[in-house]
């Protein structure tokens, strides 16, 4: 309904039928309505306005199917007016010589019309063809800085793997892999949200982000067999912004839970949910590990860099934590306004 003022008709159907077919089908409708409407007016008011009636109809046809569909809507409906409706009738003749004046009176109001509108109506289409081109342009700039970020991650990511191949202590060569991890995570996000068709999208649909995401992280953080990780997200449109965000607060959560939530055991669930809530939504990650000391429950597994992460990038995304941890397991709850 936005563009319906950038409506053409013989463009539209030029696949089924020549633009003057559309443009006569078009001016035969616009006259048959004009004539429909003066039969209603006749009824309780006869010969009112006899030439009124064809000038909006007019402009319709002249913005919807050009000035050949105007004309024709205008010719036709001046001369059903001049013969059916404007005295004597069934004549051509005028009981009236002021007659002759409001019939050329009509011509020229119909004529001055036809044009005014078509001139709109090129004004707008020009306006439209500049706008599609600088949409065009503008996905082309965007799809090439896309793909520079793309290469600027990946030579970030490749230098700090590098530098943690040659760390000489461990504590060096984590700090790093960890580094690492981050900048894979933000990159995830970018490739999720900024390919293709979502470059221009303003909103993301977080259950197909949210699935997408969570199998990269099970196969980044090898969650395979023993460990797994479970995704359930309700669908939600979200500002692209604020998914990046939680997306990240995400990435923080499982990376987490996947190194810390299991220590001397085998097996065990990470389970990420993204559901509605009133007046907002939630984000919750759950895991049934061994829980977090006590000390350390108000602050998250990290109490760190990590943390300070998550709760930047949850503030970011208008959110804030509730963390519950005990011998059953750990959950954090990021709850959003919506």
């Amino acid at each position: 309904m936005g563009r319906i003022g950038e409506l053409d008709l013989p463009d539209r159907l030029a696949p089924y039928a020549p633009a003057w077919v559309t443009q006569l089908v078009v001016g035969l409708l616009c006259t048959a309505t004009a004539i429909a409407l003066r039969a209603v007016i006749d009824s309780f008011a006869p010969g009112a306005g006899a030439y009124a009636l064809g000038f909006p109809l007019l402009l319709i046809a002249t913005l919807f199917a050009r000035w050949q569909a105007g004309l024709i809507t205008a010719t036709l409906h001046i001369l059903f007016a001049w013969y059916f409706v404007v005295p004597y009738q069934n004549s051509f003749a005028f009981a009236d010589p002021a007659d002759a004046t409001r019939l050329i009176v009509s011509i020229a109001t119909s004529a001055a019309l036809l044009s005014i509108s078509e001139l709109f109506r090129m004004a707008v289409r020009r306006a439209a063809t500049e706008r599609d081109r600088q949409i065009a342009e503008r996905d082309l700039m965007l799809e090439e800085f896309d793909h520079r970020v793309k290469n600027n991650f990946a030579l970030v990511a490749s230098l700090l793997d590098m530098q943690r191949r040659r760390a000489g202590d461990q504590a060096t060569g984590e700090a790093l892999a960890t580094a690492l991890t981050r900048v894979e995570s933000i990159a995830r996000a970018h490739r999720h949200l900024y390919r293709g068709g979502a470059a221009t999208a303003a909103n993301v649909d977080m259950a197909t982000y949210l699935g997408e995401l969570c199998s990269a992280l099970a196969e980044a953080l090898f969650l395979r067999g023993a460990i797994t990780l479970a995704c359930d997200s309700e669908h939600a449109a979200l500002p692209r912004d604020r998914a990046v965000s939680l997306g990240l607060v995400l990435n923080e959560l499982v990376t987490n839970a996947a190194k810390h939530a299991f220590e001397g055991r085998a097996t065990g669930t990470i389970h990420v949910a993204f559901r509605a809530r009133p007046g907002g939504w939630a984000l919750i990650v759950a895991d049934d590990g061994n829980g977090m000391p006590a000390r350390k429950a108000p602050k998250g597994r990290e109490g760190g860099l990590g943390q300070r992460l998550v709760e930047a990038f949850a503030k970011q995304a208008g959110g804030t934590i509730a963390t519950e941890s005990g011998p059953q397991g750990t959950t954090v709850t990021v709850e959003l306004a919506g």
